[in-house]
C-alpha cells in the first residue's frame, strides 16, 4: 500500500488544511470544494486527510460500514443486531471522473429481481464512501446527474437505487471533498451552493516557501517511508486534536449574539436562500471545538464567512468569486452587540449600505462615446487602421441554436441525443451492463420460450438474452466554436459593442447547456485561435472583451483556422459534434480573390456536414446580404443581431403564424 502525503508536512495552504480539517471534526459542514490552479497540492492535501480521521466501528461482514452501536435498520445486509464490533481505518474512495451512474450509487440484478423476487443489490462507491471521504477529483468535469446525485445523497445521509419498481436504500454518510481547475469550466451555482465550504488556492509566490515545497516533495519521492516517520508525532498531535474537537462540539454553545452576526452577514451579502446560515453556524461551532472552546466567538463568526460565502457570492456566471472583507468587518462590528442600543450613522460606515457614485459622466452610451484611455489618459492604439477594445452591451436570452439529427456526445441541455436520461423511444438488446431496463419488451422477449423453460409456477422464467435496454433519446452538449470578425468593417464602436454582447449572450447560453465553447477570431492578414476548444467560458468572455478591431477582412483564413480546430478536436473527442457559429457582415478583403475562396473554405464545412449558423453583423439601410450568401456556401443559416433574440424570434414566429390564420 503506497504511503501517503503526509498532511502536517504540507507546504502553506492554510485556509485548505482548516477547511478539511473543520469537516474532519463536524461532517455536517456539508463537505469542501477546492478550486485552484494545477499543481497546488489539492489533491495531496485531500488524500492525506484520511490517515489522520479515527479508525471506525464496523458491523462485520457488512458491506454497509454499519455502525455495530446503532446499525441501520434499512442496510440491505441487515438486520444487524447490536452488539460489539470490528475496527477498521477510515476510508477515502476516490469518484472517477468517467463513472457511471451504477458504479456510483449500486446496481440491481434486474434477472433476478423479476425471476426470483430477490433484491441482490452490488454496493456502489456511495456504499464504500460511508463513515468516511468521497474524493471527487475535476468535479467540474463530472456529468451532471452524477453530481446530482451525489449531492443528493451528502444531503440525505442516505442513496436510493430504483429499477423498474425495484429500490434499495441504504446509509451513505461521508465527507465529501471534490477539487477543480476553474480554467477547465466552472460548476452550475446552484451545485456551487451545495458544497458547505469553498477554498481557493494558488501557488506562493514566496521563493523560500517554493524552495520548502521542492525539498519536501523530493524528500517524501526518495523515501516516502521515512519521510512519514519523521512526520508522524505531529500527525499523532492534529489526529487527537481531531478526536478531542469532536468530543467537544457537542457542547459548544452558538449565543444569539453569534447567531446575529451570522444572520447579518448573509443578508449583507445578499446570499440567496438559507443554506448559507446553517453553514456558517455549523462551521462557526465547529471553529469553537478546533480551538478548544464551548463558545463561539466573532472570530469563528469571520472565519466561517471566508469559508461559506465566497462562492455563494456568484450572481452571474461570469463572476468570479470573493468577499469583500472590509464590509465583512463593518457588518460584524455593527452585529457586535456592544453598541447594540445605538442608532447607526445613515452616512457611516454601514449607513444607507450604498457607495458613492463615481464623479465620472453618466448616461446611456457614456462610456462608448469615449476612447479608451492608456497611460496618463492617452488613447490607447495599437498600430495604424487598428482600435482598442469596446465593451460589450448587456447580454440577453437567444434563440436555441441545436445541431440537426440525433448524437450521442456526452449529456447536456442543447442538441438531441441518445442517452441514460430522457424519454424513452424504443428497445434494444443491452451493450455491456445493463443500465435502464425497458420491462415491455423484456417480457415480449421472454415469453414465448416460457413452455420450452419448464415454467411451472407464477414467476416469469427470464434469460439474460431476454434483457433489453431502453433506448432514450434526451439532449447532449456541443462544441460551440466561434469564429469571430474582428477587422475594419466591424470596427464602428457601437456596432463591435452590439457584437462583443450577442457572443456574449451566445457564450451564457453555452454555459447554461453545459456546451465546450472556443473562439477563433480574423482580422489584418490572418486568423488567430483566442482560446481552443475548453469548458471555461469564462475564459471566452474575457478573451472577448479584451478583442480589438481593425484592418482587413481575412475570412478565408478565419474559416480554414475554425476548420483546423474542429479536426483536432474531432480526435480527441470524436462523440462531441459541432456547431460553428460565424459573426461577420460577410466582407471578404484582402490577398487575392478573397471572396472565391472564403466560399471554397466555407464549401469545407457544407462537405463535411457540419452544422453552422452564420450571425449577420452589416447595417444600414443598404445592405449587400453577403452573409446569407456566406451560410449558403456553409450549408447552413443567417440570422440577424436582431434576430438572434429569443423574444425578437418570439415575435416573429407569432406574426407569422397570425399571417397564416388571416
Amino acid at each position: 500500500m503506497t504511503t501517503p502525503f503526509p498532511f502536517t508536512a504540507v507546504v502553506g495552504q492554510d485556509d485548505l488544511r482548516l477547511a478539511l480539517l473543520l469537516n474532519a471534526v463536524s461532517p455536517a459542514v456539508g463537505g469542501v470544494l477546492v478550486r485552484g490552479e494545477k499543481g497546488t497540492a489539492k489533491s495531496t492535501a485531500v488524500r492525506a486527510l484520511s490517515a489522520l480521521l479515527p479508525a471506525v466501528a464496523v458491523v462485520p461482514g457488512c458491506r454497509f460500514s454499519c455502525d455495530p452501536a446503532a446499525p441501520d435498520p434499512s442496510c440491505p445486509d441487515g438486520p444487524h443486531e447490536a452488539g460489539n464490533g470490528t475496527e477498521r481505518a477510515a476510508r477515502m474512495v476516490e469518484l472517477p471522473v468517467g463513472a457511471s451512474e451504477d458504479r456510483l450509487v449500486g446496481s440491481l440484478d434486474i434477472e433476478r429481481a423479476l425471476a426470483e423476487g430477490v433484491k441482490a443489490f452490488e454496493p456502489g462507491l456511495l456504499a464504500d464512501a460511508h463513515r468516511g471521504i468521497l474524493y471527487v477529483d475535476e468535479v467540474n468535469l463530472l456529468h451532471d446527474h452524477l453530481v446530482d446525485l451525489l449531492l443528493d445523497a451528502a444531503a440525505m445521509g442516505a442513496s436510493y437505487v430504483e429499477r423498474e419498481g425495484v429500490s434499495v436504500r441504504h446509509a451513505a454518510k461521508f465527507l465529501l471533498v471534490g477539487t477543480m481547475n476553474p480554467e477547465e469550466g466552472e460548476l452550475r451555482p446552484q451545485l456551487l451552493d451545495r458544497f458547505g465550504l469553498t477554498v481557493e488556492v494558488a501557488a506562493s509566490r514566496e521563493p523560500d516557501q517554493r524552495v520548502e515545497v521542492v525539498r519536501r516533495r523530493l524528500a517524501y519521492d526518495d523515501d516516502p517511508t521515512a519521510f512519514a516517520a519523521k512526520w508522524a508525532e505531529e500527525e499523532a498531535a492534529v489526529r487527537q486534536r481531531i478526536v478531542a474537537a469532536r468530543e467537544l462540539l457537542p457542547q459548544v454553545r452558538l449565543g444569539d449574539a453569534a447567531l446575529r452576526q451570522i444572520a447579518a452577514t448573509c443578508a449583507a451579502f445578499e446570499v440567496d436562500g438559507m443554506r448559507a446560515d446553517i453553514v456558517m453556524a455549523r462551521t462557526a461551532t465547529a471553529l469553537a471545538a478546533w480551538a478548544g472552546r464551548t463558545d463561539v466567538l466573532a472570530e469563528d463568526v469571520r472565519q466561517a464567512a471566508l469559508l461559506a460565502l465566497p462562492h455563494r457570492r456568484r450572481r452571474a456566471p461570469f463572476d468570479a468569486p470573493g468577499l469583500d472583507e472590509d464590509k465583512l468587518d463593518e457588518t460584524l462590528e455593527e452585529y457586535s452587540g456592544d453598541d447594540g442600543d445605538d442608532e447607526p450613522d445613515p452616512d457611516g460606515p454601514g449607513g444607507g449600505g450604498q457607495p458613492a457614485p463615481d464623479s465620472g459622466p453618466q448616461g446611456d452610451g457614456g462610456e462608448a462615446a469615449r476612447p479608451e484611455a492608456g497611460e496618463g489618459g492617452q488613447p490607447q492604439a495599437s498600430g495604424a487602421g487598428e482600435q482598442s477594445a469596446v465593451r460589450a452591451t448587456e447580454p440577453f436570452r437567444t434563440k436555441v441554436l441545436s445541431v440537426p439529427g440525433i448524437g450521442e456526445g456526452a449529456a447536456g441541455r442543447r442538441s438531441r441525443a441518445r442517452t441514460e436520461h430522457g424519454r424513452t423511444t424504443g428497445a434494444r438488446r443491452p451493450q455491456g451492463t445493463l443500465t435502464k431496463l425497458h420491462l415491455a419488451a423484456t417480457v415480449q422477449a421472454a415469453a414465448p420460450h416460457q413452455r420450452a423453460r419448464g415454467r411451472s409456477g407464477p414467476g416469469l422464467v427470464v434469460r439474460r438474452d431476454d434483457l433489453r435496454q431502453a433506448v432514450q433519446v434526451g439532449r447532449e452538449s456541443n462544441l460551440v466554436l466561434f469564429v469571430v470578425d474582428a477587422s475594419g468593417s466591424m470596427a464602428a464602436r457601437q456596432r463591435m459593442s452590439a457584437v462583443k454582447g450577442a457572443v456574449l449572450s451566445l457564450l451564457l447560453d453555452a454555459y447554461q447547456r453545459r456546451d465546450k465553447v472556443g473562439l477563433v477570431t480574423f482580422r489584418g492578414s490572418a486568423a488567430d485561435v483566442a482560446l481552443p476548444p475548453t469548458s471555461s467560458v469564462d475564459a471566452a468572455a474575457a478573451r472577448l472583451e479584451s478583442l480589438p478591431t481593425g484592418g482587413r477582412t481575412p475570412l478565408a483564413a478565419g474559416l480554414l483556422k475554425a476548420h483546423e480546430v474542429l479536426r483536432v478536436e474531432r480526435l480527441r473527442d470524436p462523440a462531441r459534434r459541432p456547431l460553428v457559429v460565424v459573426v461577420t457582415d460577410g466582407r471578404a478583403t484582402g490577398g487575392p480573390e478573397p471572396v472565391l475562396l472564403a466560399s471554397r473554405a466555407a464549401g469545407l464545412f457544407a462537405a463535411e456536414g457540419v452544422a453552422s449558423v452564420v450571425v449577420d453583423c452589416e447595417s444600414g439601410p443598404v445592405r449587400l446580404g453577403l452573409a446569407g450568401r456566406l451560410a449558403a456556401d456553409l450549408g447552413g443559416t443567417a440570422v440577424t443581431l436582431d434576430e438572434l433574440r429569443a423574444d425578437a424570434i418570439a415575435g416573429l414566429v407569432k406574426g407569422i403564424q397570425g399571417r397564416r390564420a388571416a
